[in-house]
């Protein structure tokens, strides 16, 4: 089946969707992302995803060129005529395709932006076989930009970071900066300490995960202990459990670090039922 995607105002099927090649986005990586998680055939925490998209092009001093209301209603029309009962709605917006390449930002009187809306259809993502064996994961130095708080498309170390991790067999890589975990190279990442769940404070450091605020959200008021600091790769390796949380993985365990096995080698009790919680709790205000 092709699926049918969102270009500038048009539904359109796949093959015959097109950017300029002069699209900043294509250029100069000028551009945001959002990713949605579809479960049951509805948006999984649609407004947290629209308002950070929001802050995402302010911070870049870009135009929003939808309205949430419309947003939502392309989001919904995609998941209706591509049948997506779970899987993720990828969102990106650029600057627009100007005339030509330049460094300065093109007025956005005469250059519309580019919004591209498309869906990923991925049955079986809410039981994922991975969040009931866990995750391995390496440590690598993180050297990206220093704004990982807007979601840019600049994703490249992160890219290179996940196949740093594949080429030696593993899952994932956690980034270091200044000896302490930023992130994961498309997630959030915690560690658990005697029923206490670490995870970084928000800062420009790290993105500002809608699943990590759904989560510490969900454990506070199921009276776990939630401290928002720094913590190293060392603390990590000795933690009870480990975890990470994005729109496409919600909660997933992390088994192992470096090659340290945290615990007996599986999942311990907390993630799970921290998988579980939010599961039951996102789709209740699915939309």
């Amino acid at each position: 089946m092709t699926r049918t995607v969102y270009v500038n105002g048009e539904y359109l099927p796949e093959n015959e969707a097109k950017v300029s090649i002069f699209d900043r986005g294509f250029l100069m990586a000028d551009g945001v992302y959002e990713v949605t998680s579809v479960l049951g055939g509805k948006l999984i925490d649609f407004d947290g995803h629209a308002v950070r998209l929001q802050r995402s092009l302010d911070e870049l001093e870009m135009n929003n060129p939808i309205s949430k209301e419309e947003l939502l209603e392309v989001h919904r029309e995609l998941v209706r005529v591509n049948e997506i009962d779970e899987g993720m709605i990828y969102l990106q917006i650029t600057r627009g395709a100007p005339d030509d390449r330049d460094f300065v930002f093109p007025d956005p009187e005469t250059t519309p932006q580019t919004i591209v809306l498309f869906t990923q259809n991925k049955p079986g993502l809410a039981n994922s076989p991975a969040a009931k064996k866990g995750m391995k994961v390496i440590s690598i130095e993180d050297a990206r930009w220093g704004r990982r708080d807007i979601k840019t498309v600049q994703l490249l170390y992160p890219s290179m970071g996940k196949m740093m991790a594949k080429n030696v067999g593993k899952d994932d890589a956690w980034m270091v900066e200044d000896g302490f975990v930023t992130e994961g190279t498309s997630n959030n990442a915690y560690i658990v300490k005697g029923n206490k769940i670490i995870t970084r404070a928000l800062s420009n450091d790290i993105l500002h995960g809608i699943t990590r605020a759904a989560v510490l959200r969900f454990a506070r008021e199921a009276q776990m202990e939630v401290e928002e600091r720094n913590f190293t790769i060392d603390e990590a390796k000795e933690a009870d459990e480990a975890f990470i949380t994005s729109a496409s993985t919600f909660v997933m365990p992390v088994v192992e670090i470096d090659g340290v096995s945290l615990g007996d080698g599986a999942p311990g009790s907390v993630t799970p039922r921290l998988r579980e919680i939010y599961l039951e709790e996102s789709l209740k205000k699915a939309i």
